[in-house]
């Protein structure tokens, strides 16, 4: 029996139980299992699925987001109405066992760095959430460090839905010392100018060896670890395109009408990808499935 289905089954209890038999269905799946397609497309299948599941966090969220009225919800202002709905969704998780408490206190330290983040920038001008909320802090809604949370829960999710395991990872203190980098040049780069594409050499070298092993279904599959990130990155600058269009915050370009978020996002999404999951590689069971070299 595998880790990842024994961890699985340990938090089957309370209302998370039917999403531990989903997750159990999917971690063990039977031979006869939709046995009449095509190896390839059962495979694609099952990897959608678990994709989907560990979205499960990301989902609710943005759903609420997209589909939230601009006036909110019941007098509340929707800022408010969605921090409550975060909050609500994350306190379901953890007391579903969907995440354990140090997943939970890693999702907590995600929500702190994005909300730091959106401070600064949006007191520089960046970027701006033009409505109202009672929870504004510093001109940024409160429930704003949940959409970097979403990506964290993301990962930790889909580590143990897919059984990820990394080969040739870099040293830890390299890869803490490439997402520092990272996360104070998101900073200095109105100063001291945009090292980004320095920073994006340096995690190229250090990553160039590192493979990422997955098992979509039954069988393992490996990829670069650096294309994963570039992909996890495509995919959050399209939900930052869908979220500026339904006007949650808008870049000063977008004031007048809505416009495509410039495509350079997308390194700048990535670079966020590769901090983030330094921050989940700390965990202590994820620690566990995590090669690095000694040489």
């Amino acid at each position: 029996m595998s880790t990842a289905l024994e961890s699985t089954r340990s938090r089957w209890r309370g209302p998370g139980a039917r999403l531990g038999a989903l997750d159990a269905w999917l971690l063990e799946p039977r031979d006869s299992t939709l046995r009449w397609l095509p190896r390839p497309l059962r495979e694609l299948l099952w990897f959608g699925l678990k994709e989907a599941r560990a979205c499960l966090f990301a989902g609710l969220f943005f759903v609420a987001v997209f589909a939230m009225p601009r006036a909110g919800l019941f007098g509340l202002p929707r800022y408010d109405v969605l921090l409550l709905w975060a909050l609500l969704v994350q306190g379901w998780m953890l007391r579903a066992k969907l995440e354990s408490r140090d997943e939970f206190r890693a999702i907590c330290l995600f929500h702190v760095v994005g909300f730091v983040l959106e401070a600064y920038k949006t007191r520089i001008g960046m970027w701006s959430y033009p409505d109202f909320g009672y929870t504004k802090l510093l001109g940024v809604p409160l429930f704003s460090g949940f959409m970097y949370a979403a990506v964290g829960s993301y990962i930790i999710q889909a580590w143990r839905l897919l059984d990820v395991r990394i080969r040739h990872h870099p040293p830890y203190w390299m890869a803490v010392g490439a997402a520092l980098l990272i996360y104070a040049n998101f900073f200095t780069h109105h100063y001291i100018g945009d090292y980004r594409w320095y920073i994006a050499a340096l995690v190229l070298g250090l990553y160039a060896r590192a493979t990422v092993v997955f098992r979509p279904r039954d069988r393992d599959r490996r990829m670069p670890l650096l294309l994963a990130f570039v992909l996890i990155g495509f995919s959050l600058w399209l939900a930052e395109n869908f979220s500026t269009f339904h006007g949650i915050w808008r870049y000063p370009n977008q004031m007048g009408a809505w416009s495509r978020v410039h495509i350079g996002k997308w390194s700048s999404w990535s670079l966020l990808v590769i901090m983030t999951f330094t921050i989940v590689a700390g965990l202590k069971h994820v620690k566990a499935s995590i090669h690095v070299p000694e040489d």
